[in-house]
């Protein structure tokens, strides 16, 4: 493993303004240990993303990435490139989106209530995970439900929704008719980490679906589709189709045991997502879960 975590760092500009800081899907290449982790396990086999919106010398980065040695690596390339300000937006509270938050410390750091609640609720066990994030930076400004930032000449629009986690923050872009989706969206199917809440992640994708985008960057996905422009609105339907699958097995039990690639049939012909072994690790710790959380209720 190199000493430096994001060795295999690179970056693209899908959009103009938008950068994406892109790491991980590299078979055969870990970063932290052979031993289970977050890092390695999640994050970096998966693929990840953060993003900065930049116009002239101020910026926004969204999420800090997955080390601190990937955060350097944005604020780098962002210095070189004339940016003097920075502010960063969080878009929930999980570990690959703030584990880079150290070096942006003197910085402005912003996140929904929510976000920050969980952070402090979780400070602990963030700090003493496997990697720690130690010291665990929180947001300086916290935001109620909405709010919009100006950087340069666009128009951000910070919006809480209830996918993935429920305090998830995405950033929607009006003139460039794009999404900043952080894990509300993810290619090729979704992380269950509330899976009790499913049906309120459902609802929230109802509402997603009614805003005005037609452009979609999510924290994990393919690096080529996302530095060709990222990914159309097709990609939530095929997160639609494959929670609805995962709520069906309450009534169809023996989908448990469907392989990935017929279980998530009618997600993959949406042609938004594409087939990626790692995930099916992913999909069945899935499985686990939900059906844990549909014998908790049965109780």
């Amino acid at each position: 493993m190199s000493a430096d975590q994001a060795a295999t760092m690179k970056f693209c500009h899908p959009w103009p303004g938008i950068i994406a800081f892109y790491d991980g899907r590299i078979a055969g290449h870990l970063r932290y240990s052979a031993r289970e982790n977050w890092l390695d396990d999640g994050a970096y086999s998966l693929g990840t993303a953060s993003y900065a919106v930049v116009d002239g010398d101020q910026a926004v980065v969204y999420d800090t990435h997955m080390t601190l040695d990937h955060a350097r690596f944005i604020r780098r390339t962002l210095t070189a490139a004339g940016v003097t300000s920075i502010r960063v937006v969080l878009s929930h509270w999980h570990t690959d989106h703030v584990a880079g938050n150290e070096e942006f410390a003197d910085c402005e750091i912003i996140a929904s209530e929510l976000t920050c609640q969980l952070l402090v609720q979780h400070r602990q066990e963030l700090e003493q995970d496997s990697p720690p994030i130690r010291p665990l930076i929180l947001p300086s400004t916290v935001y109620h439900r909405q709010l919009t930032l100006q950087v340069g000449g666009l128009e951000l629009e910070l919006r809480q929704i209830d996918i993935h986690s429920q305090d998830s923050t995405v950033i929607v872009i009006p003139a460039l008719k794009l999404l900043l989706a952080g894990d509300t969206l993810e290619d090729m199917l979704t992380y269950v980490t509330e899976p009790a809440r499913l049906t309120d992640h459902l609802r929230g994708l109802a509402t997603l679906s009614q805003w005005p985008f037609d452009w979609i960057l999510p924290n994990h996905g393919r690096f080529d589709v996302i530095a060709a422009g990222g990914y159309q609105r097709n990609l939530l339907t095929a997160t639609q189709r494959y929670i609805e699958r995962l709520l069906a097995m309450a009534e169809q039990p023996g989908l448990a045991d469907v392989p990935l690639s017929e279980f998530a049939a009618a997600a993959l012909a949406t042609g938004a997502i594409d087939y990626f072994v790692p995930y099916e690790a992913v999909h069945r710790n899935n499985v686990r879960q939900v059906l844990a959380a549909m014998a908790e209720r049965r109780r």
